[in-house]
C-alpha cells in the first residue's frame, strides 16, 4: 500500500496492557480497513500521540503507569479533536460515568462485544471525520471543533431556540459542547421552557443529526404497553399484537431517543430502561433474542428527580446513568430579554399553521405579555398568542387575558382551571384515538375537527401515538 493511500486511512490509538486484547483490537479493526498503532500503557500512548494525530483513541481504564482517564484528560486539556472511547470493567458504572463526565466520547464494558466495539469506533471515526472535512485538522494537537463547525454553520434545529439573553446564549453553548458525545443528557426545566426543543437541537449538532431522532413521552403511554413500546414485540406475544413491530429503541436506531417526562416512568419500567442502556440490547415482548441497539439517550424532566430518588420514586442508578450531563433550561421570566423575539417566531409559526399573513407585533401586545407573569413560559405565550390572533378583527392584536386568569401550561394545583379543562381534552383525544385504530383523520371526523387541528391538539397536549408524527392518517 503507498504512502498516501495508507494517509488517507482512519487512524486509530489502542491502550491496553494486554497483549492478546491489543491483537484483537487491532485484528478487528484491520479488516474494518483502519490503520491502528498499539500501546501497552501511558507512556507508550503520549508518544504516539507526540508524533501523529488519529480519528479515535481507544483506552482502557486500568493501566500499569496510571489510569486511563490520565489520558483523556491529557487530550481534553490540549484541546485534542480525536474522540476518545474508554473500556471499563463489567460493572463499573461509576467508571463508565465518571469518564462520559470528562468528556469521553463513549465508554464500552469489558469484556468487549466486538459488534458492539465495531460500531462505537465507526460513530467516533465519524464524528471526527466531521471535524477535519474542512481542512483545520492538522497532525498534533488540533482545536476541537463542534459538529455545527463542520457542517459549516448553525444546524437548523439551534435556530430554532429563540432568543439572545445570557441564559440561552449559555443553553446553546452547552449544547454543541455535548453534542460532540454520546454521553446521555438530562434536559431540566419547567413546564413549557421547550425542552423538546434543546433535545433535537443536540442531535442536529451531532453527527447522527442523519438518523431519526425519535421523540417518546414516557408519561403518556399506558403501564402495560410500556414495554412493546419501548422494545417492540413480536407477533402473537399479547392480544392484538397481529405482526411483528419495533419499539422505540429499534426506531431510533443509530439516532437519538428523547425519553420526556422521564420521572412518570413507573420503577418496574424503570429498571427495564436501565438494563437497556446498559446491555445496549432490547429483548422484544414474545421474543428469546436480544437486539442490538444503538441510540444516544437524552432525557427531559420538570421534576425534581434528586427529591424522587430520596422517596423511592426514582432509581438511582437509572438517575445516575441518564444524568450525567445535564442542561438546565431557563423559564421565561429569567429571559424577558427574549420576549420579543420570541413572539415574532411564535406568530410566524401561527401564521404558517393559519395559512394567513404574519399579524404585526405592536409595542402595547408585547407590554401586556410583559407584565404577565407567564408563569407557563413559552407555552403559554404561544396559547395567549394564539388566543389573540383568533380573536383578532383586523386591527391591532390584543391580548385576551381573565382577570385572575390561571396561566395556560403552568404546574397543574387545585383550582386550576386552564389544566383541568386540558386534561379533559386529553382524555377525549385519547379515547377517540385508541377506538379509532390512531387515525387521526378518522378521529378529526368524529370530533368535527380538521386534520391540521387535531395534530396541533395532539401535539400541544403532548399525546404520545404508536406510528409517529407523520403517518396513518388516512381516510376512514
Amino acid at each position: 500500500m503507498s504512502a498516501s493511500s495508507s494517509q488517507s486511512r482512519a487512524q486509530v490509538l489502542v491502550v491496553d496492557d494486554e497483549p492478546d486484547l491489543r491483537d484483537l483490537y487491532e485484528l478487528t479493526l484491520s479488516r474494518e480497513g483502519y490503520h491502528v498503532d498499539a500501546a501497552a500503557n501511558l507512556a507508550e500512548a503520549r508518544h504516539w500521540l507526540e508524533e501523529k494525530r488519529y480519528d479515535a483513541v481507544i483506552t482502557d481504564m486500568r493501566l500499569p503507569d496510571g489510569r486511563g482517564m490520565e489520558l483523556l484528560t491529557d487530550m481534553q486539556a490540549r484541546q485534542r479533536a480525536e474522540r476518545c472511547i474508554v473500556m471499563t470493567a463489567y460493572g463499573s458504572a461509576e467508571n463508565a460515568v465518571e469518564a462520559l463526565k470528562a468528556g469521553a466520547f463513549d465508554y464500552l464494558t469489558k469484556p468487549v462485544d466486538l459488534k458492539q466495539f465495531r460500531t462505537v469506533v465507526a460513530s467516533a471515526i465519524q464524528d471526527t471525520g466531521q471535524i477535519y472535512k474542512s481542512g483545520r485538522g492538522t497532525p498534533g494537537p488540533a482545536r476541537a471543533a463542534s459538529p455545527a463547525d463542520a457542517q459549516g454553520g448553525t444546524p437548523a434545529s439551534l435556530q430554532r431556540l429563540v432568543g439572545d439573553s445570557e441564559p440561552m446564549r449559555q443553553v446553546k453553548q452547552r449544547i454543541v459542547k455535548v453534542a460532540r458525545s454520546m454521553a446521555p443528557v438530562l434536559v431540566r426545566g419547567e413546564s413549557g421552557t421547550g425542552k423538546e426543543l434543546v433535545a433535537r437541537a443536540i442531535h442536529g449538532c451531532s453527527h447522527r443529526a442523519q438518523a431519526p431522532f425519535v421523540a417518546v413521552n414516557c408519561g403518556a403511554i399506558p403501564e402495560n404497553l410500556l414495554e412493546a413500546e419501548f422494545f417492540g414485540a413480536k407477533k402473537g406475544s399479547y392480544t392484538g399484537a397481529t405482526q411483528d413491530r419495533d419499539g422505540y429503541f429499534q426506531a431510533a436506531r443509530k439516532g437519538t431517543l428523547f425519553l420526556d417526562e422521564i420521572g412518570d416512568l413507573p420503577l418496574a419500567m424503570q429498571s427495564k430502561l436501565l438494563r437497556a442502556i446498559q446491555e445496549r440490547s432490547v429483548r422484544p415482548l414474545g421474543s428469546t433474542q436480544e437486539d442490538a441497539v444503538d441510540v444516544r439517550i437524552v432525557s427531559a424532566t420538570h421534576r425534581d428527580l434528586t427529591a424522587d430518588v430520596a422517596a423511592g420514586r426514582f432509581r438511582q442508578d437509572l438517575f445516575f446513568r441518564l444524568n450525567v450531563i445535564e442542561i438546565a433550561v431557563p423559564p421565561l421570566r429569567e429571559r424577558r430579554g427574549d420576549l420579543p423575539a420570541l413572539c415574532e417566531a411564535l406568530l410566524g409559526k401561527i401564521a404558517q399553521e393559519s395559512d394567513m399573513p404574519v399579524p404585526a407585533l405592536s409595542s402595547t401586545l408585547l407590554a401586556q405579555l410583559a407584565a404577565h407573569p407567564l408563569s407557563g413560559n413559552v407555552r403559554e405565550l404561544e396559547n395567549l398568542l394564539h388566543r389573540a390572533v383568533a380573536l383578532s378583527d383586523g386591527s391591532e392584536l390584543q391580548v385576551d387575558l381573565v382577570p385572575g386568569q390561571a396561566a395556560v401550561g403552568a404546574p397543574a394545583a387545585p383550582g386550576d382551571l386552564q389544566s383541568y379543562l386540558d386534561q379533559q381534552e386529553r382524555e377525549v383525544l385519547v379515547k377517540t384515538l385508541t377506538e379509532t385504530g390512531f387515525n387521526r383523520t378518522a378521529a378529526a371526523a368524529r370530533l368535527g375537527l380538521n386534520l391540521r387541528q387535531i395534530r396541533y391538539r395532539i401535539a400541544r397536549l403532548n399525546i404520545t401515538t404508536p406510528f409517529g408524527d407523520d403517518t396513518h392518517d388516512d381516510a376512514a
